[in-house]
């Protein structure tokens, strides 16, 4: 884990290019005790020593299926399962869970060092239960993910591009069938692949979204009246989204911009999809 010292920083953005309703800003500033941060998301390797362990079964396993992005089935399996959108983006694929990633006939055995996916906000709890961690709150987590710079839109500075190169996951191309693969991968990359922030933490834009403690979309300004301890020992409200971080490697300006360390987003607390998964902090 990497050591994240305290300080204060300015939470959110003011750019036009993201989405209102996300409320990423105004830019305010946030006080921020020192923790430590997982170098990495949680992979593959890492959940399944949790899961040797405990025997823990995730909640995608219990009900039997997940989300899976269209551009990794074949033509055969898109007439077969259930879009899960109107655009046809998602599919619900029987047998999908963090051991089959794209379904039944898929497996991780050359994927463990890639982020575990297809996991709920309730099963990255009982990860963080288990390892003597817990789950970021989003103030937390954009004071890590921005690498020690100030109001910049990515964590090596304004620019998406290093020296012509991407240090990040996302779609290229058209989306959602075009995909250049200028970054080099067409689904998940390994957890750390690319270039670490100032902080020396790997990828936390693009790649997969990471689940957040608290709920989805509250102002800023929550992070200045609550105190983390306060955030992070509310119970778990399963009528109300929790917030997701980061990006994922189907993030594209066409379709979903939120890539950038300011950016939110959220889901219900029990969904599962093949972009999403965690990483855990702890406390000093």
């Amino acid at each position: 884990m990497i050591l994240i010292q305290s300080g204060t920083f300015l939470m959110g953005g003011d750019a036009e290019d993201g989405f209102i309703y996300d409320k990423e800003g105004p830019p305010t500033l946030i006080d921020i005790n020192a923790f430590y941060i997982d170098e990495t998301s949680v992979t593959n390797a890492e959940f399944q020593k949790f899961t040797n362990e405990t025997d823990y079964i995730t909640e995608a396993e219990k009900f039997g299926n997940s989300f899976v992005f269209a551009g990794l089935l074949s033509d055969d399996e898109r007439l077969t399962y259930q879009k899960a959108d109107l655009m046809g983006i998602w599919y619900d694929v029987p047998g999908a869970n963090w051991r089959h990633p794209q379904g039944p006939k898929t497996n991780i055995a050359d994927k463990m060092n890639n982020p575990v996916v297809h996991v709920s906000l309730f099963d990255a709890i009982e990860y963080c239960k288990w390892a003597g961690k817990r789950l970021p709150t989003e103030a937390e987590w954009e004071y890590a993910a921005r690498g020690g710079l100030v109001q910049n839109k990515f964590s090596w500075g304004n620019e998406l591009k290093q020296n012509n190169k991407y240090n990040l996951n996302i779609w290229n191309g058209d989306f959602p069938f075009g995909n250049t693969l200028e970054d080099g991968y067409l689904d998940l990359a390994p957890a750390k692949c690319f270039d670490p922030n100032g902080y020396g933490i790997y990828q936390m834009l693009g790649n997969i979204w990471e689940w957040c403690i608290n709920v989805k979309n509250v102002p800023l300004e929550y992070f200045k009246k609550n105190s983390t301890k306060e955030i992070i020992d509310l119970e778990i409200n399963e009528s109300k989204d929790y917030a997701l971080r980061g990006g994922s490697y189907l993030c594209h300006d066409g379709f979903c911009k939120r890539y950038k360390v300011y950016s939110r987003n959220g889901t219900a607390p029990r969904s599962t999809a093949g972009n999403m998964g965690f990483r855990c902090v702890k406390d000093v």
